[in-house]
């Protein structure tokens, strides 16, 4: 009898909805897949081996505004070795404006399961765009961010089609990672 030696790799999801001032739905883009990076191993691995110093879990959400040339052509998929997102200057939602709930299949649960789910809610003027670093509300990029050995780490990545928020919409973006 052969041994499987393959090794199931971390999953994630996503959804995001938009909804309008009012908050009605604009639209709803259903479940998607993200990528899990090589520094969420990383991390599991040093929670794992009780590596002292600081390393956290997740941080914040990073949403940037990647390239609008990824409205003709889609970005290229991600490698998992990305480090950071490809806009220079991401807004961060901080950890404390997060909800996360542990996850039995579809269901919230009380005690931790292999399922975490991250709410972020960006409502009005968030982020705080067009400034002099963008000149629009656009999204095109989204990474959650740990903390390894001390240091600011991404452990997932998603490039997606423009979220065009203006200052008094409100994004609701729910990220699944599944271990």
């Amino acid at each position: 009898m052969q041994t499987d030696t393959r090794i199931p790799l971390p999953q994630g999801m996503y959804r995001d909805v938009l909804k309008d001032a009012d908050g009605r739905v604009i639209w709803d883009r259903g479940w998607s897949k993200n990528a899990i990076l090589a520094d969420c191993r990383r991390l599991l691995a040093a929670f794992m081996g009780g590596t002292p110093g600081a390393t956290l879990g997740i941080q914040g959400l990073a949403v940037g505004a990647g390239l609008a040339s990824w409205d003709q052509v889609p970005p290229p998929p991600p490698t998992g070795n990305e480090t950071g997102l490809t806009d220079p200057s991401p807004f961060v939602v901080p950890a404390a404006n997060l909800d996360f709930t542990f996850m039995d299949g579809p269901v919230p649960s009380a005690s931790p399961t292999n399922r975490l789910q991250i709410v972020a809610t960006l409502g009005p003027n968030v982020p705080p765009w067009p400034n002099g670093s963008h000149a629009s509300g656009n999204l095109r990029e989204f990474g959650l961010i740990a903390q390894l050995g001390g240091a600011p780490t991404q452990i997932n990545l998603v490039r997606h089609p423009v979220v065009a928020k203006d200052p008094a919409s409100t994004l609701e973006r729910t990220i699944w990672l599944v271990f």
